[in-house]
């Protein structure tokens, strides 16, 4: 194997599970215990391939849409949420439904019905595709413009700029955003802002992790699948905050024997929908490879969990059995000096 003989990794904490990914997994696998019946995930629960890959050996069955589900069957409506009309179409299957949507994305569906409802002409900053734009975007259909990037600001049409709001997908580079957000208001100079902050705690703290480990690291290894959109960024920040190389792999699988060649730093994060269990395999094919010197860097204490969705707790409950998680495995961030 390449490398050299005494390395250093740069352990970012936070990495990982966020709250709405732990909540949203946690439902799938809590729904197999207790319900007597084939499990049904409309879309991958998140956007990770070996907790997907696992589920589906534990029985869930995954699917793009709900008109594949058996009528009166039972779906777990992903962490990335959907729009209203996947939710009519599976009132109309009478399908019985858990939705784990991430409650800090339900917050920006509830931004977007209310905006709407005061008529303004909504500027989503996100990218066209993802499961959490069309959802977001489904809410209000007739007021909502997705703007992938800044290069996108030009194209951008209002009824009235008097009566403009952004909103963003929540898994954005915050940096980015920013970007695409400044250049959107040297076009609408009263451009408002959402009433709280969109982009996700978890995204933003392991930027800022990995912000503050690129620039001592020869090479940034971010764990996460190719569609997370989260992890993308991870890599992308790295490279943008100093780092010489960075690369996003989905497992250890995927390392290459050029990448270590004259690195004396690695630093190592993941994205919110990666189990830590895939970092730990990592950290020890490093320390195979000479780098068994592990450093965590902390900048953020996350400390909060999400409740289940309300009606899997009810079927638990009615089934004399409650939420076993005990450890906090995600919200709320304060930061550390």
């Amino acid at each position: 194997m390449g490398g050299v003989s005494t390395g250093t990794v740069l352990l970012a904490e936070p990495r990982g599970y966020c709250a709405g990914v732990d909540r949203a997994v946690v439902a799938v696998e809590r729904a197999l215990e207790h319900y007597d019946e084939t499990i049904y995930v409309r879309h991958e629960i998140v956007h990770n391939k070996f907790v997907v890959d696992r589920l589906k050996e534990k029985g869930a069955v995954f699917v793009e849409e709900v008109d594949e589900i058996p009528e009166g069957a039972l779906v777990i409506f992903s962490a990335h949420g959907i729009s209203p009309k996947v939710r009519e179409m599976a009132e109309e299957r009478n399908l019985r439904t858990i939705d784990a949507t991430c409650p800090l994305v339900t917050k920006v569906h509830k931004e977007a019905v209310r905006f709407a409802r005061q008529d303004y002409d909504i500027l989503l900053v996100g990218h066209t595709g993802h499961e959490e734009v069309e959802g977001t975007a489904g809410e209000a259909p007739d007021h909502v413009q997705v703007v992938n990037s800044p290069d996108d600001v030009d194209k951008v049409t209002v009824r009235d700029p008097e009566r403009v709001v952004w909103l963003s997908q929540t898994t954005l580079s915050v940096d980015e955003t920013m970007e695409t957000v400044d250049k959107l208001r040297e076009r609408f100079p009263t451009l408002q802002s959402p009433p709280s902050d969109d982009i996700c705690y978890a995204t933003q703290n392991r930027q800022v992790a990995i912000k503050k480990i690129a620039p001592d690291a020869d090479l940034v290894l971010v764990v996460g699948s190719p569609n997370s959109s989260n992890s993308v960024r991870l890599m992308e920040v790295a490279k943008e905050a100093g780092a010489r190389a960075s690369h996003r792999i989905d497992s250890v699988h995927e390392l290459r024997d050029e990448w270590f060649d004259g690195v004396g730093t690695v630093g190592v994060t993941s994205g919110a929908s990666v189990p830590d269990v895939l970092v730990q395999q990592l950290l020890n094919v490093l320390a195979e490879r000479g780098y068994g010197d592990v450093k965590p860097v902390r900048t953020a204490t996350e400390d909060l969990m999400f409740s289940l969705p309300r009606e899997l707790r009810q079927e638990m409950k009615n089934r004399g059995a409650v939420d076993s998680r005990t450890k906090p495995t995600g919200q709320a961030a304060t930061a550390e000096s």
